[in-house]
């Protein structure tokens, strides 16, 4: 199937490198494939050569290299095989489609007919139903079909947001070990709105989106590489095969279970307490005043430093001498690549400071659920265990996660410690990115912890819309280069100046372009303070420092 054959495309940049001939020649295809960038200006060759080798074949070649079966006994005493494009996450999760009856409805139909003809999940695929909202229990309940995706192993987690932010829970631990010791590039199925890299589970290499049918699905297949159109997602008891077509529901049969189950009642009488809360919420203790009452042992909520040290008057705004590299990244880097959301590693900065204050590791919750605390958001920033920081590496090969090399030590170190070295330097810093930096969900946190580990400027070939006005809020410069890094032949081992910004901006205006020098190469770049209010917000320090000044002024 189609489906197949681009998953066959897509995992060739997840699979170990080797020398293999076959392997090798599906690189430059794969890349143009994943991960999407911006496509070239009319005026520029393409970055890598057309490649004109049929789908197909290409498919078939990287199939070969699928077969890396490895057995694991479950601790049930389940002997099964783990292989590259394993389904170990299936999650009907919360948000987007879960609040749309027909499909919830179709992959309780699903459900039950796959239990009827005797299917199960796979063993090693993890299941969760995390709806977005009682009322879809209620429904699934009174349509009779919270069983039959209990079968399937959809059991209920919670209301809220589960595995598409990060909080699917670690894997089985035989299977994230396997997972590990043979760099398997496992899959997750999920039917949230998010699917970037690193961003569901430490231990999955690809995330698929998907309607909530076709989780029950891929959680009955177990692979995504798998034709589930043409092949057979099982056998029923006599062995008979068992096909998608022979589970899925037809649109009347969906149409009316939803005219029979759903009611208008419910959605009334579910939300009509909503703000009411439980015996916990209410049993919370609520400080009394008229100002916050930050608690210093805390490390959910921890008064951040935006406003320390901020005099009555903006400081003029000044050029950038003496910069270093702190990451030199390439296209299509998002904001979960900047500051993700997920789980928190043991071993990273974010997770040795939890230690540090007394948090055990199985407590450590997600970045997302701690983001009021700056001292692990920051912790965080860059350090998606996906991210490919070519400065890492030097002439070597390029590591993943948050890791960068301090200059001019030449010494490998987290991103974190980097930048707390070059602050106490008084070094500045700046990114050198690709094209679509910033690109995914409009988090402040990419952009505030950027501001944080003392990077003054992100030099990158284009700019998602919403983290560009973020960089300007935080008192970042975004600037906009004429051609790539390597084009320009930068390395990210120059020293930076950028002048041109200070004098126009002080008195009043906005230049255009501004001269960046990194050691002997020298080139203007786009200034992206695209309007008066962004570059007030800039000559305050940021938009919270414009805000207090301007509630100062009335």
């Amino acid at each position: 199937s189609e489906a197949q054959t681009e998953f066959r495309i897509a995992v060739q940049d997840y699979l170990p490198t080797d020398d293999d001939d076959d392997t090798q020649s599906t690189v430059e295809f794969a890349a143009l494939s994943f991960p999407a960038s911006d496509p070239p200006a009319s005026n520029e060759p393409p970055r890598r050569p057309p490649v004109h080798h049929d789908a197909e074949q290409q498919a078939a070649a990287v199939a070969r290299h699928l077969e890396s079966q490895v057995t694991v006994t479950l601790a049930d005493g389940t002997k099964t095989e783990l292989d590259h494009g394993h389904v170990v996450i299936a999650a009907i999760t919360s948000c987007t489609n879960t609040s749309n009856p027909s499909v919830m409805v179709a992959a309780g139909l699903l459900a039950r007919n796959a239990v009827a003809r005797g299917l199960r999940s796979k063993p090693w695929v993890k299941t969760s139903l995390a709806p977005g909202s009682k009322v879809v229990t209620e429904y699934l309940d009174r349509a009779g079909l919270t069983g039959d995706l209990e079968a399937l192993g959809f059991h209920l987690v919670g209301y809220g947001c589960t595995t598409c932010i990060g909080n699917s829970g670690p894997l089985p631990r035989e299977i994230s070990r396997a997972v590990q010791a043979h760099d398997l590039a496992a899959v997750s199925v999920l039917s949230g709105n998010r699917n970037f890299e690193g961003r569901i589970n430490p231990d999955v290499k690809m995330n698929y989106l998907a309607s909530p049918p076709l989780v029950v699905a891929y959680a009955l297949a177990g692979s995504m590489d798998a034709d589930i159109v043409g092949e057979p997602l099982g056998q029923d008891p006599d062995g008979a095969d068992v096909y998608l077509r022979d589970l899925w529901p037809s649109s009347r049969e969906v149409a009316e279970t939803v005219e029979r189950a759903v009611r208008s009642e419910m959605f009334r009488s579910s939300y009509a307490g909503v703000f009411s809360g439980d015996e916990r919420w209410n049993g919370l203790v609520v400080p009394t005043g008229d100002r916050f009452a930050w608690d210093e042992g805390s490390t959910y909520v921890h008064r951040p430093p935006y406003f320390d040290g901020m005099p009555a008057e903006p400081r003029p705004v000044t050029d950038i001498e003496g910069a270093r590299v702190l990451a030199l990244l390439g296209d299509s880097v998002t904001t979960d690549h900047i500051s993700p959301a997920g789980s928190i590693q043991r071993h990273g900065p974010a997770g040795l400071y939890l230690q540090e204050h007394g948090v055990q590791p199985r407590d450590f919750n997600s970045y997302g659920a701690r983001r009021g605390n700056h001292e692990v958001m920051v912790r965080g920033t860059f350090a998606n265990i996906r991210l490919r920081n070519r400065l890492a590496g030097g002439r070597g090969p390029t590591p993943e996660g948050g890791v960068t090399r301090k200059l001019p030590e030449d010494e490998q170190m987290s991103i974190y410690d980097a930048s707390l070295a070059y602050l106490e330097e008084g070094t500045p810093l700046v990114v050198l990115a690709g094209k679509e930096y910033g690109s995914g969900s409009s988090r402040d946190w990419a952009a505030k912890g950027t501001r944080l580990l003392g990077v003054r400027a992100v030099l990158a070939e284009s700019f998602e819309r919403i983290h560009r006005s973020n960089l300007i809020g935080m008192g970042v410069l975004p600037l906009q280069l004429p051609s790539s890094a390597e084009d320009l032949g930068l390395t990210g081992e120059e020293v930076f100046s950028i002048s041109g910004l200070a004098e126009p901006m002080n008195a009043g205006s906005l230049p255009e372009e501004v001269l960046v020098r990194a050691d002997e190469i020298q080139f203007s770049a786009r200034l992206r303070i695209d309007t008066p209010k962004e570059a007030d917000y800039f000559r305050h320090g940021g938009i919270l420092q414009y805000v207090l000044r301007s509630l100062r002024d009335r």
